[in-house]
């Protein structure tokens, strides 16, 4: 599912990853770890397209050599093939948890009857069917945490990128979440790749890829 040879990224003199490679399979669930400043977010945002590596990197994504793809065909890739689940939900506080949901299908010009009734779908799955129509603001946090998971997943990605995604939630919560990416990834089918300093998350996932100082141990 994820290809990745000689990833290098520097901003200015400062060498943030020092060459990694990895391959991530189909469904498998990765957790990427290690202390703050060794490179997890900037690996996940290069891995997710978000951002470039140095040059002479190779990076395949569901068949797909994503650095070789134009802007406007990236962005398409981008919105088809992968989706992003952050730390803060990232949702937008004027619009609905439904509507929340639907934006990624409307950017993908999908017919807006079969966005709605998707993401209805996806919520009711989410136990969030009570909370359509409720605003981020009247949702509880791990309410507004799954709302961007029903988000990510509203598009049908294969690769779901999650960026500390249970890091403002509290234990329980975190865990309920937790098992959630499990059961989406043995109901869909979804890859997922995790940075995290949740050691029991860590511990669940298929395997789990530790960093320090820009590299993979």
């Amino acid at each position: 599912m994820i290809k990745a040879k000689n990833i290098y990224k520097s901003f200015g003199s400062i060498k943030v990853l020092k060459g990694i490679d990895l391959h991530i399979k189909k469904k498998e669930i990765v957790a990427i770890v290690g202390p703050s400043g060794a490179g997890k977010t900037t690996l996940l945002q290069i891995l997710g397209t978000l951002d470039k590596p140095d040059p002479k990197a190779e990076i395949t994504i569901n068949n797909y050599e994503v650095l070789k793809l134009k802007d406007r065909k990236l962005a398409h890739f981008r919105n088809t093939h992968v989706s992003f689940i952050f730390q803060f939900h990232q949702l937008l506080p004027e619009f609905t948890a439904l509507e929340n949901v639907c934006i990624p299908g409307f950017i993908a010009n999908k017919p807006k009857h079969d966005v709605i009734k998707e993401a209805k779908e996806i919520l009711n799955y989410l136990q969030l069917s009570d909370r359509l129509e409720h605003h981020p603001n009247e949702l509880s946090g791990g309410e507004q945490q799954r709302v961007a998971v029903a988000r990510a997943l509203i598009n049908k990605p294969a690769i779901i990128f999650a960026d500390e995604p249970t890091g403002n939630l509290d234990s329980a919560t975190a865990d309920s979440l937790h098992q959630l990416f499990f059961d989406l990834r043995d109901k869909f089918g979804h890859t997922f790749v995790i940075v995290t300093h949740n050691r029991e998350l860590a511990k669940m996932a298929d395997r789990t890829l530790e960093m320090k100082d820009g590299s993979i141990l």
